[in-house]
């Protein structure tokens, strides 16, 4: 039996590998080993794949849209509809699920990189609701640090 790929769940949110790529890319700056956009997408696309074949990684993402989805039904415990769609200050366990991924992905540093994309909210972070937005956030963030991290050239090569 095959078993379902998360990003097959994020495309049928709507939520595509090259919107991810985009958002990422927005916030991009040149870096040992991704000096050119061209280099850092084909990077932050290894890295990606990496990191969405981890199955936990897949069940953390799993886990914010069943969160959204329920949200969006008004579902969710001692949460009122209005105050998910408002995505209220005092509801943090869409930061904490965003923080946990990049954290997981990219360490401290994409906790850090977590933090840029949450609040500039580029591309498709703009759209997504409460929780999708800071998984996809960290998700980006944890990405985009093991990009910068893993493309530089180590100090004992001569590329």
């Amino acid at each position: 039996m095959a078993t379902r790929d998360i990003r097959d769940v994020l495309d049928s949110m709507g939520i595509h590998e090259e919107d991810i790529i985009s958002s990422a890319m927005q916030l991009y700056f040149p870096h040992p080993g991704v000096e050119t956009r061209e280099k850092a997408e084909a990077v932050f696309l290894r890295e990606l794949n990496l990191a969405l074949s981890d199955p936990n990684l897949s069940l953390l993402i799993y886990a914010g849209v069943l969160l959204e989805s329920e949200g969006e039904k008004g579902n969710l415990p001692n949460l009122l509809s209005d105050n998910y769609e408002k995505d209220l200050t005092c509801l943090i366990a869409d930061e904490v699920l965003g923080l946990s991924i990049a954290k997981y992905v990219g360490g401290y540093k994409g906790l850090f990189d977590y933090v840029r994309y949450d609040k500039a909210k580029p591309g498709i972070l703009s759209r997504l609701g409460p929780f999708m937005d800071d998984v996809v956030a960290g998700l980006i963030g944890g990405v985009s640090a093991n990009m910068y991290t893993r493309a530089a050239p180590s100090e004992g090569s001569r590329d």
